[in-house]
């Protein structure tokens, strides 16, 4: 698979996932929507690294520069 996120979404999207495991962590969301936030900054972690965020392939989004 080609890749579709630049280095800015990449960055952006691992610190909000930081934000959101340290928000659980600290108690400040707790219970089922704590268990929710972290599989969110799961999957956010997981989409930076593959470079490839899978809700933007059906609408054609890339956020990184073409390699013509």
């Amino acid at each position: 698979m080609k890749s579709n996120m630049g280095i800015a979404d990449r960055v952006i999207r691992l610190i909000a996932a930081v934000v959101l495991v340290v928000l659980y962590f600290t108690n400040v969301i707790t219970g089922t929507w704590g268990i929710i936030i972290l599989v969110v900054a799961g999957l956010f972690v997981l989409t930076s690294f593959c470079k490839l965020c899978p809700v933007y392939l059906p609408f054609g989004i890339k956020t990184c520069k073409n390699k013509e």
